[in-house]
């Protein structure tokens, strides 16, 4: 019987980390997982019992070379990052550590001490910004267009340029985005879903919104990790888009849900919402 191959996860309590640590645990991996202190300390529900959790931070390049020394991984996925776009214009300096410099201490580590591992670098497509191309793609050029969206940029350029001075399997994985009931809650779609159920349950009376026209890829997560666990078993490394190929406004999402709630809504209703807001406007 050949041994188990070891994966490293870090931002294992995340929502991509608890499908990956699943998807994996199936295929007979020796999981285990880098979380910061007050992470392990409240572990997220359902995270599989058999994953081994390491106290970590990928601003501090010590603890990732001795995890790394540690369990010898055979393949690594970095899917930590400050992810909130809109917060990193509020603490840009902060992302760029994590989200950006984070990688390049990463990829020290296991160049130093673990070569041989394989590596999938979390990417996303707000590196893309304000491109005028559409679909985008794996050669879209990127218009990075907030502190978040320019240190996925330079965790992108930096594997890549690992991967190639230094002959390591490093890919990057630019992912739209991809949700689930395990996605946080500032996201749109789990505001939208979670409001709706306490408004049925009568312990929230409105639900707030922005633009309602905003148009995103909406993937699944869980089929995510699995074309993140794809793409590291490849022959040769290279950098893919994960997408859906499919654009859905955030008020179709919204229409779908109030839909499936039983709640009763017409077109009628959004014109007279929008009338009203340009009357406030005035």
């Amino acid at each position: 019987m050949s041994p188990k191959r070891r994966a490293l996860i870090i931002g294992i309590h995340g929502q991509d980390g608890r499908y990956l640590s699943a998807l994996l645990s199936e295929k007979n991996y020796e999981v285990h997982g880098i979380a910061r202190a007050h992470s392990i300390m409240q572990p997220s529900d359902q995270q599989n019992s058999s994953v081994t959790t390491h106290c970590g931070d990928l601003s501090d390049a010590h603890s990732l070379t001795h995890i790394i020394s540690t369990v010898c991984p055979d393949e690594v996925y970095n899917l930590g990052a400050q992810s909130q776009a809109a917060l990193s214009v509020n603490i840009a300096e902060s992302t760029g550590d994590i989200t950006a410099l984070g990688v390049t201490r990463l990829l020290e580590s296991l160049r130093e001490t673990a070569r041989h591992a394989r590596l999938f670098q979390a990417c996303s497509s707000e590196i893309f910004g304000n491109t005028t191309v559409s679909p985008q793609d794996e050669n879209t050029p990127f218009e990075p267009r907030n502190p978040y969206a320019t240190a996925k940029a330079y965790g992108f350029y930096i594997t890549r340029n690992y991967r190639e001075s230094y002959g390591m399997f490093a890919v990057n994985g630019i992912l739209y985005n991809h949700e689930s009931p395990r996605r946080d809650e500032s996201f749109v779609t789990r505001k939208i879903t979670l409001s709706i159920a306490r408004i049925l349950a009568g312990t929230q009376e409105c639900l707030t919104l922005g633009n309602l026209d905003a148009k995103r890829d909406w993937g699944y997560a869980k089929e995510f990790v699995e074309g993140m666990w794809l793409m590291m078993q490849q022959e040769k490394p290279n950098d893919f888009v994960l997408a859906t190929g499919h654009r859905h406004s955030v008020r179709e999402f919204l229409e779908l849900c109030l839909t499936y709630a039983g709640f009763r809504w017409t077109k009628s209703v959004w014109e007279m919402m929008r009338y009203i807001r340009m009357l406030k406007a005035m």
